[in-house]
This record gives structure tokens, sequence and C-alpha cells, in this order.
């Protein structure tokens, strides 16, 4: 059953978050969010996404703000650092903010700059993790086949624990998957799951050899649970640069999952020059503990939305709740 929605937008407040480094074009991050029986919960799909994919994401605040709690595997989960498509000579700093973290995932492909920026800036991560330290690179499905095989053999230097999302097709990530496979470096599946009509689609057709899952754009961590149990695959959980609010969503996740062989990538609050609570879920130790956060209203008050953005964001609340009526009345 649906919250009323009269109650959800007399609960909602609209932040915007400020961001310590440019991230997928950012430079603030906006959220909603709404108080639910469970506790605060976050609705915060990114700008560009239309109403029913953004539903998804409201399904998932409606699941962790009112829904069945999670019944917990574990209640610390290690995470990795994330390093956004920086130069070289940013990424100590940006490390700095993910003290204790043995994996660093590191954006590449990114528009505009070249994949000798990508070398230089994998480069310098591995100077500063050493030899132990494990290094994923995310492509957020920007190369062609041809593109990602000429990238992951300069990059299979630096020892990559997998790459994610390569390709943006099932079919491309299939075939880059046997082209490096004599490489013994994995392919990771994100958009392929999330963005996808039928998240299983990459499994039949053996595309990958992990998941990454984010809970929002799945329905919400009992729905993500679900499809973790029917993919039989490794499951990483990343996040969507939310606030701690959001994080604890992913945590919830992470810590349901009946195996966790990877560091997660719910460090990403790290990336925030500010957070809607006193206690934020940021990495201390490389780890973060799975629990709720308490909105501080003091906070949300400080980086509150102006009024017309909290406007546009109610009524987006507002479509995507018809979206999921109709879907629960179907």
């Amino acid at each position: 059953m649906l919250a009323p929605l009269d109650d959800l937008v007399q609960s909602t407040r609209v932040v915007e978050l400020p961001l310590v480094t440019p991230f997928r074009g950012l430079v603030n991050r906006e959220a909603l969010l709404c108080e639910g029986p469970n506790g605060w919960s976050e609705f915060s799909p990114f700008i560009e996404y239309d109403d029913a994919e953004a539903s998804l994401w409201l399904a998932a605040m409606l699941d962790f703000g009112w829904g069945p709690e999670v019944q917990l595997q574990r209640t610390v989960v290690r995470v990795n650092a994330t390093i956004p498509a920086v130069d070289a000579a940013d990424v100590a700093a940006v490390l700095e903010r993910f003290p204790g973290c043995r994996t660093v995932k590191v954006k590449v492909a990114e528009r505009g700059q070249r994949l000798t920026d990508d070398v230089a800036r994998v480069r310098e991560v591995r100077r500063l993790l050493g030899a132990t330290g494990r290094i994923r690179i995310d492509a957020n499905g920007s190369w062609n086949v041809d593109e990602a095989e000429h990238a992951v053999h300069l990059l299979a230097e630096f020892d990559l624990e997998y790459v994610e999302q390569p390709c943006s097709s099932v079919e491309e990530l299939g075939q880059l998957r046997a082209r490096v496979k004599y490489m013994g470096i994995p392919v990771a599946a994100d958009e392929s799951v999330r963005k996808a009509s039928d998240p299983l689609a990459v499994v039949r057709a053996g595309a990958a050899d992990l998941l990454v899952f984010k809970a929002p754009p799945l329905g919400g961590v009992t729905a993500a649970l679900a499809l973790a149990r029917d993919a039989a695959l490794p499951v990483i959980v990343s996040s969507a640069l939310d606030t701690s609010v959001g994080i604890s969503m992913g945590l919830h996740l992470a810590g349901g999952l009946a195996e966790l062989d990877y560091d997660c990538g719910l460090g990403t609050a790290a990336l925030l020059g500010a957070d809607v609570t006193a206690t934020p879920l940021v990495p201390v130790d490389g780890v973060l503990e799975v629990r709720r956060v308490a909105v501080d209203t003091t906070l949300v008050d400080r980086w509150a939305a102006s009024p017309e953005r909290t406007r546009w964001w109610i009524q987006r609340l507002e479509r995507c709740y018809r979206i999921r009526e109709a879907v629960e009345a179907a």
C-alpha cells in the first residue's frame, strides 16, 4: 500500500547540497526527503530522468520509509573510495576524504577528456594505494567495444579488480567480456541492470561477471534483494551521490545480502560539501555502519532548496506517485 500522498507532501523537505568536486557535471546535489514510520527516506532521481524511471526511485523511498525492515546479515560494510574524473594532481586530495579504504573506484571516459587522462589518473591512484590496494574503473557505458578493449589493455598494468559498465549495451558487454576474458579482468554491469526494463537480461546473456546494484533505481531494498537472489552473481552495492539518508538505504541493501564479497560504493557522502545529518555516513577505517540517520532540521534549513526548486520536486513527486498508483492497481 502506498503512503497517502498528502502525508508525503506535508513532510517533504528539499535540499541542495554542494559537492566538494564536480561529479558527472554536477556541482550541487538536490534531494527530496520525507519522514515515514521507519524514519527518514530519500527521493533523488537525477534531473534528466523521466517520470517513469523516477517513479522507481519513489517506490524505493516508500519501501525504505514505510515498508518492511530488512533482516540484516551484517552490521558494517566495507566501502571503496570514489575518484571523479579529476586531474591526476588532484587525486591525493580526494583520497584523503576516504580514510582506510583499501579499494578505489576511478571514473574514466569522461566527456571532453582523453584516454591518456584516464591512464594518468589510474596510475596516480595505484602509486598512492601501493601494490596491495584494489582499483576498479567505471566508464558509465561511454566506450564502444574496440575503445573499451584498447582502454582495458592500457590500464591492465595497474592490476584492475574489474571494469564497470565499459560499454552501454548488453551485446557490447558480452563481446568485450569475451575479448578480455583471457586477461582475467571481470566485467561488471551497472546501467545494464538499473536502466533496463529486464534487469536480469545481462545475466541471461552471460555478459557480466558482477552486478552493481543501486537501491533507488531498482525500486528499493526489498525489490533489489529479491533481484539479487534471482541473479545468482556477486553483487556490489553502490550509491547515486545520495545524502546520508540515501546512503543508509544502500547500506541496508548491502547489509541484507546473503553474500557480500566486494567493497561497496557507498562512501560517496564524502564527496558532499554538506549533509542533512550531524552524524553523516562517511567512511571510518574504510567501513560504514549499517544504520539509519537522524535528520538535523537545522542543516535541512541551512541547505534548503529555493521555493521554485521545492515546488518542482513536489510536482515531480506527485507525478511519480500517480505512476506508482497505476502500478499498484494493475
